[in-house]
């Protein structure tokens, strides 16, 4: 196993976990992680959907195309 080093961010993660003690607190630190990461996905998908200009009609098309490479 190769030994890694850790950057700042798992470091300062590290550093707030020594303060979570019970079951709760841990709860409720990954719901604001996850939250955090829930919010930067969203936003990225609503830039490409303005981006790419699409809405639902243009979606239920791309759901029906099949464009499989032919059997060899």
């Amino acid at each position: 196993m190769v030994a890694t080093q850790l950057n700042s961010t798992q470091l300062y993660l590290l550093q707030l976990f020594s303060f979570s003690q019970t079951e709760e607190s841990k709860l409720e630190f990954q719901n604001v992680v996850l939250s955090y990461y829930q919010n930067k996905v969203s936003k990225r998908a609503n830039e490409l959907w303005k981006k790419l200009d699409l809405d639902q009609q243009k979606l239920d098309e791309m759901c029906n195309i099949h464009e499989r490479l032919p059997y060899k």
